[in-house]
């Protein structure tokens, strides 16, 4: 058997914090290795602990989770750690914040808990937990806001069909509707998404969509 996935838990509240640890621990494949009560902790165990994931809170003492999940997760950080944000705040500020600062997922903590368990098995397996079309409505609704920058080296480097790729990603296609709209197989779609990944050093989809915007590759 694989060893389980190490999550480390971050609330202001005991009460959540007990209760969403015994949903996970009591999942044979997922464990928890820390718990704390405001951002900066956060940001202290995970990088003593390493989890796999850290699934944290946005209002909280200390240092709030959108700032503790880009010490972890942003732009530039050496080791990143994925992060799953929960929140009782359904603002899509606070969504757009988390997603910039480098977070892989957003679930409300009034999800039932199996969606809770999905959320971090998503995240923790490289995947971004919102789908394609929250992802553009989300993220559209703030590309007025969004100042675009100068390309970078691996933005210039990608071909001409890579950036059209992109373009879709950023437009909220799934992998069958790319293929579909390109007239080309799924599995080449995975193959032109994993080399954008790469070549942009992005770790998911969200951040694709984010990077596109920031650049103005799509309006």
């Amino acid at each position: 058997m694989s060893a389980p996935i190490r999550v480390l838990f971050c609330d202001d509240q005991a009460l959540i914090r007990t209760g969403f640890a015994t949903i996970i621990d009591a999942q044979p494949d997922l464990e928890v290795v820390g718990e704390c009560g405001d951002g900066r902790a956060a940001v202290d165990l995970a990088r003593r602990l390493s989890p796999d994931i850290v699934v944290m809170d946005v209002r909280m003492p200390v240092l709030d989770g959108i700032e503790a999940t880009r010490l972890l997760a942003g732009a530039g950080v050496e080791s990143p750690i994925k992060v799953l944000v929960v929140t009782t705040f359904n603002l899509d500020e606070y969504v757009y914040e988390a997603l910039r600062a480098g977070a892989s997922g957003f679930l409300l903590k009034d999800a039932p808990p199996a969606q809770l368990l999905h959320g971090i098995r998503t995240v923790a397996t490289g995947a971004a937990l919102l789908a394609p079309e929250v992802t553009r409505q989300l993220v559209g609704r703030y590309a007025a806001r969004i100042r675009p920058v100068r390309a970078t080296p691996g933005e210039t480097a990608l071909t001409p069909r890579e950036l059209e790729v992109l373009r879709l990603i950023a437009d909220g296609r799934s992998n069958s509707e790319i293929a579909a709209t390109l007239v080309i197989s799924q599995e080449t779609v995975k193959t032109y998404v994993s080399r954008i990944l790469t070549k942009l050093d992005l770790r998911d989809r969200v951040q694709a969509v984010v990077y596109a915007y920031r650049r103005g590759l799509v309006t």
